[in-house]
C-alpha cells in the first residue's frame, strides 16, 4: 500500500511538473518589477507623456502604434527604436510612426535617477498605456521586466498586419502572436484613436470595382471622403479613423464599422467578416448578445500582446540610449 502511495506521489509531480515549468516561464514580467530599483519610473513616464502629449496630441495614437508594431517584430523588446540604414524603424509600415522623442525624453529623466536600470521597450510599453489613459480610456497595471533588443532589421518588419488584410489573413498573423480573434478585434480598437493617410485607403474611393467605390463603404460616407482625398490629391492628408472621435479613446470606432464607415479595408472587413463580427456587436452592446466592456478587455489584450516574445533575466540588455545598442 504505501509503494503504491509512493508511485502514486510520483505520478502526480510527473504530471505537475511541466505546469510548474509553464507557469515559472510564463511570470517573465510583473507588475511592479521595478517597485525596489526605480520605484519613480511609472510616475516619470506618465509625467512625459502627458508633457509631449499637452503641446501634441497626435503623439498618443503615435506611442500606441509605436508599441505594437514593436511587438509584431522580435517581440516587444525595443528594437523599433534603433536607429540605423536597414533598422526596422525603417521599414515601410514603420516609416510614418512617430513619439521617438517622447521615449528618449523619459530614458533621459529615468538614467539621471536610475542609471541602467529601466529598459527601453518598458518605457514604450508604459507609455502606451498611458496615452490610451490621455485620450478617455481606461487604465491597467502595465507589467514590466522586459529587457532591450539588440538585432533590428527592416525586413523582419515585413510580416506586420496590413491595411489591405482579409480577416483569415489578420488572424493568421495575431494566431502566431499567441493572440486569438478576440484579441484581434479589441487591439485593432485602439484606431479609436489616431489617423491615416489618403495613400493608405483612397484606393476604395475610386475604380475599386467596375462600378466605383468599395461597396462595403456607406455610400454617404464615399462623398465626405472623396472631397478629403481626391483622385491623385495628395496622398499624405491624414484623415482620423475614428470618424467624428479620432481623439477620444471609445467605441464609436466599433459602431462606424457597422455603419460602413470604416477607413481602412482592414478595419471594416471585421464587420463583413461573421468570425469577427460578433466581437463588434458585443462591444456595441447588440441585444441578445453577451455584452464585452471595451475598456476592460483592451487592457488585457494590451497584456497579452505586451508579453509577446519577451526578453528577460540575462538575454538581451538594459540600452543607456534608446536608439543605440549598447
Amino acid at each position: 500500500m504505501e509503494m503504491n502511495c509512493f508511485n502514486h506521489r510520483v505520478f502526480l509531480l510527473t504530471l505537475l511538473l511541466p505546469i510548474v515549468v509553464i507557469l515559472v516561464e510564463g511570470q517573465s514580467t510583473r507588475v511592479g518589477f521595478y517597485s525596489t530599483s526605480c520605484p519613480k519610473v511609472e510616475s516619470i513616464v506618465s509625467s512625459t507623456v502627458q508633457s509631449h502629449f499637452k503641446s501634441d496630441p497626435t503623439i498618443a495614437p503615435g506611442l500606441l502604434r509605436m508599441h505594437f508594431h514593436d511587438c509584431f517584430v522580435q517581440g516587444c523588446d525595443g528594437s523599433i527604436l534603433i536607429d540605423g540604414p536597414n533598422a526596422e524603424k525603417t521599414a515601410p509600415p514603420n516609416q510614418l510612426l512617430r513619439g521617438y522623442e517622447v521615449i528618449d525624453d523619459a530614458k533621459t529623466q529615468l538614467e539621471s535617477v536610475c542609471p541602467g536600470v529601466v529598459s527601453c521597450a518598458d518605457i514604450l510599453a508604459l507609455a502606451a498605456r498611458d496615452s490610451v489613459v490621455l485620450t478617455s480610456g481606461a487604465s491597467w497595471a502595465v507589467p514590466t521586466g522586459r529587457r532591450d533588443g539588440t538585432v533590428s532589421q527592416s525586413s523582419d518588419a515585413n510580416n506586420l498586419p496590413g491595411f489591405r488584410d482579409t480577416v483569415n489573413v489578420q488572424k493568421q498573423k495575431f494566431a502566431d502572436k499567441g493572440l486569438n480573434t478576440q484579441d484581434l478585434v479589441t487591439l485593432v480598437g485602439g484606431h479609436t484613436i489616431g489617423t491615416a493617410a489618403c495613400q493608405f485607403f483612397s484606393y476604395r474611393l475610386y475604380n475599386f470595382t467596375s462600378t466605383g467605390a468599395d461597396p462595403s463603404i456607406n455610400p454617404a460616407f464615399v462623398s465626405q471622403l472623396q472631397a478629403l482625398c481626391p483622385q491623385n490629391g495628395d496622398g499624405s492628408r491624414r484623415i482620423g479613423l475614428d470618424n467624428g472621435s479620432a481623439n477620444k479613446f471609445d467605441t464609436s470606432f466599433f459602431a462606424n464599422l457597422r455603419d460602413g464607415k470604416g477607413i481602412l479595408e482592414s478595419d471594416q472587413r471585421l464587420w463583413t467578416d461573421n468570425s469577427t463580427k460578433t466581437f463588434v456587436q458585443r462591444f456595441l452592446g447588440v441585444r441578445g448578445l453577451l455584452g464585452l466592456t471595451f475598456n476592460v478587455e483592451f487592457g488585457k489584450s494590451m497584456v497579452k500582446m505586451s508579453n509577446i516574445g519577451v526578453k528577460t533575466g540575462t538575454a538581451g540588455e538594459i540600452r543607456k540610449v534608446c536608439s543605440k545598442v549598447n
